[in-house]
């Protein structure tokens, strides 16, 4: 510990976060711009590591780095973020809920498909119901491309 807090190696370590990461958090405003010590080195409070914490998990729910600093935003200002992370949640949700139903739906139509020309899978590059890919490049003109 460097007086009174934690230098960026120490919090990697016990995050599970790279320095990077950490950088990265600082410069878009979820971590607060730690203090210097003489050498330049960053020290960081000892509650940043509940912080990063949050922001792990955040991570993993899939909130973007821009919504977790809007949580962090509001905690620092002293409110209570909790009724606005479950307002994200709540729509992450139910993005993940129509998704699965998209990915459901093209599993369903699979077979009629199969055999049509695209550029990887005209499973994925199918649009509007339209199941042909329309690009000028097929599967096979593709793989008869010469390697540069």
């Amino acid at each position: 510990m460097a007086r009174d807090g934690l230098l960026i190696g120490t919090v990697a370590t016990r995050s599970g976060l790279s320095r990077k990461a950490l950088r990265l958090y600082e410069a878009r405003g979820i971590l607060a711009a730690p203090r210097r010590t003489s050498a330049g080195y960053r020290v960081y409070p000892a509650d940043v590591l509940g912080i990063l914490a949050f922001v792990s998990q955040a991570r993993r729910l899939g909130l973007t780095l821009g919504e977790i600093r809007q949580v962090v935003e509001l905690r620092r200002a002293g409110s209570a973020p909790c009724v606005h992370v479950h307002t994200l949640l709540e729509q992450k949700a139910a993005d993940l809920e129509g998704m699965l139903i998209e990915v459901k739906s093209i599993l369903r139509r699979w077979r009629s498909i199969d055999g049509r020309s695209a550029a990887i899978c005209p499973h994925i590059e199918a649009r509007g119901g339209d199941n042909r890919w329309n690009g000028s490049r097929s599967v096979h003109s593709a793989s008869r491309a010469r390697k540069s």
